[in-house]
C-alpha cells in the first residue's frame, strides 16, 4: 500500500507517517519503482503497535524501545508509564477541583456555609453580604479578584482575615472614640489600613475606598455593623476616606470604581 492509503486506514496524517520513516520508528520496507512509499502487512502491523502506544500516552523514543524490548523490558517501560500517568490523572484531578471552586466562588464570593462565616466572622456578620457584593460588582475584575483569591482560602485562612479586620475595627472605634479628626496622621493611617484590608479580596484603589466608604454609609446593614462598634462610625469612616482621599489627589464629585 502506498502512504496516502495507509494513512486513511490507520488514521493518522500522511505527514506523521513521513516522521515515523525519518526517525526510524516505522517505515515502508518497499519503494515502487517510481520510487513511491510501498507498505507490507507487516509494517501497517508496527504502525498500528505504534499507535497503540502513542494511545497510551508512550512518547516516540519510549515507543522505540517498546517494540523492540524483550518482555521484562516492555513490562518495566509500561510500568513507568502507568505512574506517569496515574501521577498526572492526581494533578488534573487537582485541577478539577480547583477550577469547581473557581466557578463557585465567582457564583457565591466566600465559600464558608452560613454557620462557618458566622462562627468565623462573628454574630454581626451576614452571610448574604457576599450575594449582595456579587449582585452590584459581580461583573467587575474586582469581583473576579475576590473569586481567584477566595476560591484557595481555607477555613483557617479566613480566621486569620477575621483576626486582622477585628483588630483593625476595634481601633477605627477607638480613634472615633478618643476623638482622633479625620485627616490627622492617625486617621490617615487608619484609613490605609482599611485600603489595606482591602486588598485581602481585590486591589482598592483610593476612589474605590471612597465608594467603600459612601456604601458603608448608605446602605442600612453595612451602616449598623459599624455603628454596633461605635456610634457613629460608618460616618466617621467615610470622612476620613474622602479627607485621606483627597489628599491623594481624588476628586470626590469625580470618583469611579476603576
Amino acid at each position: 500500500m502506498t502512504v496516502g492509503v495507509v494513512a486513511s486506514l490507520v488514521g493518522v496524517t500522511v505527514r506523521t507517517l513521513h516522521h515515523w520513516d525519518e526517525i526510524g520508528l516505522a517505515g515502508p520496507s518497499e519503494r515502487s519503482a517510481a520510487g513511491y512509499r510501498i507498505y507490507t502487512a507487516a509494517d501497517i502491523a508496527r504502525i498500528q503497535r505504534v499507535i497503540v502506544y502513542r494511545e497510551l500516552g508512550v512518547p516516540l523514543e519510549g515507543v522505540a524501545q517498546l517494540l523492540e524490548a524483550d518482555a521484562e523490558e516492555a513490562t518495566e517501560t509500561l510500568s513507568q508509564q502507568r505512574d506517569r500517568l496515574r501521577e498526572r490523572i492526581r494533578k488534573l484531578g487537582r485541577m478539577v477541583e480547583a477550577l469547581d471552586r473557581m466557578a463557585e466562588a465567582r457564583r457565591v464570593g466566600v465559600l464558608l456555609s452560613a454557620e462557618e462565616q458566622l462562627a468565623i466572622f462573628g454574630a454581626d456578620w451576614r452571610p448574604s453580604w457576599s450575594a449582595r457584593a456579587r449582585e452590584r460588582w459581580g461583573d467587575t475584575r474586582q469581583w473576579a479578584q475576590f473569586a481567584e483569591r477566595a476560591a484557595g482560602r481555607t477555613a483557617e485562612d479566613w480566621r486569620q482575615v477575621a483576626k486582622k479586620v477585628t483588630a483593625l475595627n476595634a481601633d477605627l472605634a477607638n480613634a472615633l472614640r478618643t476623638g482622633v479628626e479625620p485627616g490627622s496622621q492617625e486617621a490617615n493611617t487608619l484609613v490605609e489600613r482599611h485600603r489595606g484590608s482591602m486588598g485581602v479580596y481585590f486591589d482598592c484603589t483610593h476612589s474605590m475606598q471612597v465608594i467603600l466608604g459612601q456604601t458603608n454609609v448608605d446602605d442600612p446593614g453595612f451602616r449598623a455593623h459599624y455603628d454596633s462598634l461605635a456610634p457613629g462610625l460608618a460616618v466617621w469612616l467615610r470622612d476620613a476616606i474622602n479627607t485621606n482621599a483627597q489628599a491623594h489627589g481624588i476628586d470626590l464629585e469625580n470618583v469611579m470604581w476603576e
